[in-house]
């Protein structure tokens, strides 16, 4: 009886606007990936439901663990973040392995777990951003102090980036320096500090950029894709054409014709474009808008609550989820370059689906923490 008081009296301190927001992406997505992925499904599998089924299991496996997440104590994660580092680095490495990782379009970013195949980095992206909450956290009485305040994680986070570069898979990387950099950011890091920081950041996201020519073509292809049609700039151009077929209002649910092989990744990392082009601008609109209320739910949580390691949690997997959005977004459009981001909750693709859901879970979690007052309650509604 006691145990049912506690859950009840948690599940009333729950923020359900969030909720809802993650559980209507995730059912659009579904829906959107059954759309677009029908006819890439049929040819290749003889089953035009081969996307959706699959996509409908790790939806199922993700709200299980999103659940999980949403009673799983916050501050326990602190307990287990050297193993979960431990663990995120050897995943890694068996990422990098003949035999053991999977390598998919030339690249290697899988292993097989039983009959699922899971990409290990999108598990990093959560790890590193617990641990980079908890260590910071820990860090605030002495976060001036570069060296023993700010540097030593950031020895991790290096590793870990160049890990996911042999994969190779910049857009990841970079993913995860930017939401790690905003853990850092409102960890109350001095501005000189940060400064340094960015600048050495930008410089090797740069150099290793430009030191593959196929990384630098797909990183500049975006400003003018006509120059090189039927290469590097096909998928953006063809992104183009669904949006403009779309317009306002759509073509109707269905109704796609560039997903009938003519959009690369129409299921994945171009879903936002066959949505536009069958929802109009009407349904990006109404996304952009979901991912900006969660935006808003998740910096509220951050404001309100009082744990400096529930607070940076909380920013932390909150620009997480707003990163890949801007990223996959901006590639569709035509506005950043194309990385091979998935959009949260929506694309095609189970390690991100379930790990972004299992992120969405502990935001849940952390919104049950918050200390309200009646004057943040009259303005954050």
């Amino acid at each position: 009886m006691e145990v049912l008081k506690v859950i009840l009296s948690h599940l009333k301190k729950l923020d359900y606007v969030l909720i809802a927001l993650v559980l209507i992406l995730s059912s659009l997505g579904l829906l959107m990936v059954y759309s677009a992925g029908y006819p890439l499904g049929y040819i290749k599998y003889g089953n035009g439901s081969y996307f959706f089924m699959k996509q409908l299991q790790w939806l199922l496996i993700g709200l299980t663990f999103f659940s999980a997440a949403v009673f799983f104590p916050y501050k326990a994660y602190g307990k287990l973040i050297r193993f979960l580092v431990k663990l995120s680095f050897l995943m890694l490495l068996l990422v990098l392995l003949p035999g053991i990782g999977v390598e998919k379009n030339n690249s290697q970013r899988w292993i097989h777990f039983g009959s699922l195949i899971i990409q290990p980095s999108e598990a990093v992206k959560l790890v590193m951003i617990i641990y980079f909450a908890y260590v910071y956290a820990k860090k605030q009485r002495y976060i001036a102090n570069f060296g023993k305040g700010v540097m030593p994680p950031l020895l991790i986070l290096a590793a870990v980036f160049f890990l996911i570069l042999k994969q190779p898979d910049l857009g990841t990387a970079v993913s995860i320096l930017l939401s790690c950099g905003a853990v850092l950011l409102c960890a109350g890091i001095r501005k000189r500090h940060l400064l340094l920081l960015g600048t050495m950041a930008g410089a090797g996201i740069a150099y290793f950029a430009m030191t593959a020519p196929y990384r630098l073509r797909r990183l500049t292809s975006f400003r003018n894709p006509f120059q090189d049609e039927n290469g590097d700039g096909y998928q953006l151009i063809n992104s183009y054409l669904a949006i403009d077929s779309g317009g306002f209002w759509g073509n109707g649910l269905g109704n796609s014709v560039q997903k009938l092989g003519f959009l690369p990744e129409a299921h994945t990392d171009f879903i936002m474009a066959v949505i536009t082009e069958e929802l109009g601008g009407v349904g990006l609109l109404m996304i952009i808008g979901a991912y900006l209320l969660m935006m808003f739910r998740g910096v509220r949580i951050a404001v309100q609550i009082n744990d400096p390691f529930g607070k940076l949690l909380a920013i932390g997997l909150t620009f997480q989820i707003m990163i890949q959005s801007l990223f996959n977004l901006g590639a569709v459009l035509g506005l950043l370059p194309i990385t091979g981001i998935p959009l949260p909750f929506v694309s095609y693709g189970g390690s991100s689906l379930m790990f972004m859901l299992i992120s969405a879970g502990i935001l849940v979690n952390l919104s049950s923490h918050v200390k309200k007052s009646k004057i943040r309650e009259a303005y954050l509604l």
